[in-house]
């Protein structure tokens, strides 16, 4: 038997073996990620294409105007970023709501549960106006 045919063999038969305990611990990672995904799914929707999001973005571009800052806007999947200096503020769509994320100096400060029904301009300037520690 060739080497080639030999090697052949070895990856048919490595192919038909079950996955094994870290191929099931894969899946059912994969599996609660995609549920959790659906989870969120509807505060991802609303995230994106509320009112609440159409004005946090014109409140923090004011505010941050006047405090001479700019502020840098992503969207990282889901989850929508705002970037003034070493501040971010992540709004982070999950199974039971929409969290903000606090990051200072890339370190996460604090992490709160974030109502869209909420005046958007007091949550920039929560976020913005705090004295840094």
């Amino acid at each position: 038997m060739s080497f080639l045919d030999n090697l052949e063999n070895n990856l048919k038969s490595l192919e038909s073996q079950p996955e094994g305990k870290d191929g099931d611990r894969l899946r059912r990672a994969r599996e609660s990620a995609k549920a959790n995904a659906q989870a969120a799914a509807p505060w991802a929707d609303e995230l994106k294409k509320g009112p609440f999001t159409a004005e946090l973005l014109k409140q923090a571009a004011r505010i941050g105007f006047s405090m001479r800052t700019k502020v840098h806007v992503a969207w990282l999947g889901t989850t929508l970023r705002l970037e003034a200096r070493e501040r971010r503020l992540e709004l982070r769509p999950t199974a039971g709501g929409i969290v903000a994320a606090y990051l200072e100096n890339g370190a996460e400060t604090r992490v709160e549960p974030l109502d869209l029904t909420s005046d958007p301009a007091k949550l920039v300037q929560q976020w913005l106006e705090t004295p840094q520690g």
